[in-house]
């Protein structure tokens, strides 16, 4: 049997972790009943619905230093700090907490967990009122569907406008979203290695990744959580693929290059024979314990549909004619999934709409994933921006 099997089948059931989260939130959650329905692109009323979300920081008295960090395709809402379902720091421990770019002694930070997902706010996973999970009869989910519905967090919250409205991949895609839809609730926008539409080749490698789901026997068309299974080794290897994209050619060389797990025993192959065989086998294995395969299929189709332009008649421009919010675009030259090219396109619309912009390409070689890791250049770029922004908005200054 291989790796892989053993420690995909030896995890924790997901679909108890799914209900344990469900019923038993480890973060803040507000739940919308039939009277505030979410309009949804699909053309149909989403009621009732939940969003789990945290904060970090303090709200001033003018409620004028509220950041909100979007999350990417598998994040969550637990920025910093440990992560209840894996015991392992937040995902943006590098950038946000006391005295880092996104300083929660100075900023009031909002992360949701998007629409969609699995991690407390209304996904697939969900229970309907019938008391069975949605599964596939839960209505397509779009970026913007994500984006309407942390306005209406930000709404009970009594939050008007944001300071900055921040993240990277599918969370810059939803920071403009948010710079498009909402611009007079937004003061400034950072969104980090994304694109205004998703290309045919990202297109491409997500549906790899739905197939592998879907040609799990154990998927069940859908009804695993009904019918008690779960397509785990499907969703390893989903993981799998997409997580190669998030590298770079020279970063999994300085990782792994061709370097053997033992180089006295070699299989036929099997096993992983390979460090970088190891690894990938052990990213798809921690990745089932935590995230549901529905969701999967439903946010990478959200990412998959996102076309910015395409709500303006086609031309990018227009989605950001007029708006007053201050954008800072970056990107990483080493980003093969969302390379420097789809920065710049972004930045030539903001300019032809009149909008204030400013560009960053960062020279790295880690890849996508570059926004989530050490990357000092990033950090002082995000610290800068969001010191002018909040200069700009008549923040008392830190201390």
């Amino acid at each position: 049997m291989s790796v892989i099997r053993v420690e995909i089948e030896g995890a924790a059931s997901r679909a108890e972790a799914i209900r344990r989260e469900a019923d038993e939130p480890h973060s803040e959650l507000v739940r919308f009943g039939a009277e505030k329905p979410l309009r949804l692109d699909a053309g149909v009323d989403l009621s009732p619905f939940q969003i789990a979300y945290k904060t970090y920081g303090t709200l001033n008295a003018e409620r004028s230093n509220a950041i909100l960090v979007c999350h990417a395709l598998t994040g969550d809402q637990y920025l910093i700090g440990e992560h209840p379902a894996t015991g392992k720091p937040g995902w943006w421990e590098t950038m946000v907490g006391p005295g880092k770019p996104i300083d929660t002694e100075r900023f009031f930070v909002i992360c949701p967990n998007v629409l969609g997902s699995c991690m407390g706010t209304t996904g697939p996973a969900s229970k309907t009122a019938g008391g069975e999970p949605y599964g596939l009869s839960l209505p397509l989910v779009t970026i913007g569907d994500m984006v309407r519905a942390q306005a209406m967090l930000l709404d009970h919250l009594g939050i008007e406008s944001l300071l900055c409205a921040t993240g990277g991949s599918m969370g810059g895609m939803q920071a403009l979203q948010w710079a498009a839809s909402y611009p007079k609730r937004v003061f400034a926008a950072l969104p980090i290695a994304c694109a205004a539409r998703h290309s045919a080749q990202n297109i491409a490698f997500h549906e790899v990744g739905r197939q592998a789901v879907m040609a799990d026997p154990d998927w069940r068309n859908g009804r695993y959580l009904i019918e008690g299974t779960s397509p785990r080794r499907g969703l390893a290897v989903a993981r799998m693929a997409a997580h190669i994209t998030y590298l770079s050619d020279s970063a999994l060389h300085r990782k792994f290059g061709r370097e053997l797990q033992d180089r006295k025993a070699l299989t036929f192959g099997f096993d992983a024979d390979f460090q970088v065989e190891s690894y990938l086998r052990h990213q798809g294995s921690i990745f089932v314990e935590r995230f549901d395969a529905n969701s999967y299929l439903y946010i990478t189709r959200a990412m998959d549909y996102f076309d910015l332009a395409a709500d303006y008649g086609g031309v990018l421009a227009n989605a950001f004619r007029g708006a007053k919010t201050r954008i800072c675009v970056v990107s990483f030259t080493s980003d093969w999934l969302f390379p420097t090219s789809d920065a710049r396109q972004i930045v030539h619309a903001l300019n032809a709409a009149g909008a204030s912009v400013s560009f960053a390409e960062i020279v790295t070689d880690k890849g996508h994933d570059a926004f989530l890791l050490e990357e000092p250049e990033l950090f002082e770029i995000v610290r800068g921006f969001l010191k002018a922004a909040a200069r700009a908005r008549g923040l008392k200054a830190k201390g």
